[in-house]
């Protein structure tokens, strides 16, 4: 919904920028979901949202709102920007997200404040070289569009600490992506990328780096140099080992993600990720696990599922911080007593394995709120079960149960779902 004329128009503002306001919201008349919203300071328009407006073409009135530091056109058909952008000298966000532009003209790479540029899900085919002209951006999304290359001269953005090429159809990345030391965030997934550059190691401020969807075989050994990542993500990858230097990546805090890959182990060094929260190796084909993921002191999430893993590690019970732990589908036939030590743990998946016994350890998970002990071949439950004060759903069915204990009604009478 547009911002009401009278919301602007008593504002005390330059004769010029209320006629600039009145133009944009003709523009966008007929649109039933556009957003026209101006903000004023200091007797001036200092940003302006333009969304999902129906614009093809950007007014040239836009020129006459000069003090612009945010201009949003989120949303829109545009298929090119006019030259008077260029206007715009103290405009620090520009967000052109799922529009149809097709190229960027010089005017947008002259705009000298320029901080974000967000780009989102067009149709850029092509980057200008002069892109590398805009010496204070320190952020730029490119995700979603069908890009193939991207000029060098990218390596002249010395502040960047953001760049968002996801969904593009890259096959190679610039030499000059070497050069951007201060980036913080590199998201390359989902592009026909099969090789990363050794280049990508001379990141090291680094903190986020997702390389996921890329079809990658193997990882340059250069990546060991970024010792400040915080979140490292190789999903969906072809990747038949990972290597035992992710062990030296010890500011890793957020994510690793090794799911959807062709591993059949994990490394043991591994164990060596001290402050790591969540793992996710999901969809391999792991048989055995290390011990040493048992040395994860900070572990809060751990995804195994879909895997062929026979037996856990009896260090499992030393990850007193856990609290999901994910292990459906794989070919379990027992558990350590140990998993009874993790004192934090509030869902347990165990669904599609060959469980036929559980030991009477679980009892002591007194954080526990879901069990899911689908499609085992459980002959029959461990009493202590029954006495998990915070159980709230209990599933049980497609088992092999010669009947099912007294104790379960007691379960169902103060709430918890028990599913037969």
């Amino acid at each position: 919904m547009s911002q009401p004329e009278a919301a602007w128009s008593a504002a005390a503002l330059p004769v010029h920028e209320r006629l600039a306001l009145r133009a944009l919201a003709s523009a966008i008349l007929g649109s039933a979901a556009a957003i026209l919203e101006p903000r004023i300071a200091h007797g001036t328009v200092v940003a302006l949202a333009l969304r999902h407006g129906a614009l093809d073409t950007l007014p040239d009135a836009i020129a006459q709102l000069p003090n612009l530091r945010e201009l949003d056109l989120t949303g829109n058909r545009l298929h090119a920007l006019p030259a008077t952008l260029a206007h715009l000298r103290h405009l620090r966000r520009l967000y052109l997200d799922d529009n149809r532009l097709t190229a960027l003209p010089t005017a947008l790479t002259t705009l000298p404040a320029l901080e974000e540029l967000h780009l989102d899900r067009n149709a850029l085919t092509a980057l200008p070289a002069s892109l590398g002209d805009l010496a204070k951006l320190t952020t730029l999304n490119l995700s979603g569009n069908p890009l193939t290359a991207l000029p060098d001269s990218l390596g002249r953005l010395s502040q960047l600490t953001a760049l968002h090429l996801r969904g593009n159809r890259l096959t190679s990345l610039p030499s000059g992506l070497r050069s951007l030391v201060s980036l913080r965030v590199l998201s390359l997934g989902e592009n026909p990328l099969p090789t990363l550059p050794a280049s990508l190691g001379d990141l090291t401020n680094l903190t986020e780096l997702y390389a996921d969807t890329l079809g990658l075989t193997a990882l340059p050994d250069s990546l060991r140099t970024l010792t400040r990542l915080q979140t490292l993500d190789l999903g969906h990858n072809a990747l038949s080992t990972a290597p035992a230097w992710l062990g030296q990546l010890t500011s890793l805090t957020g994510a690793l993600y090794l799911s959807d890959n062709r591993l059949t182990a994990l490394p043991a060094a591994l164990g060596a990720l001290d402050k790591l929260t969540y793992l996710n190796a999901t969809h391999n084909q792991l048989t055995i696990l290390p011990d040493t993921l048992g040395d994860l002191a900070q572990l809060q999430e751990l995804r195994l599922y879909n895997n062929r893993l026979v037996a856990l590690p009896t260090t499992f019970g030393k990850l007193r911080h856990l609290r999901e732990l994910h292990l459906h589908d794989n070919r379990l036939t027992m558990l350590p007593a140990s998993l009874g030590d993790l004192s934090s743990l509030a869902q347990l998946d165990l669904r599609n394995n060959q469980l036929t016994a559980l030991p009477d350890t679980l009892g002591a998970l007194t954080t526990l709120n879901h069990l899911d002990l689908r499609s085992n071949r459980l002959l029959s439950l461990p009493g202590s079960l029954g006495d998990l004060p915070n159980l709230r759903k209990l599933d049980l069915r497609w088992n092999k149960l010669r009947e099912y204990p007294a104790w379960l009604r007691h379960l169902e009478a103060r709430g918890c779902v028990v599913l037969r």
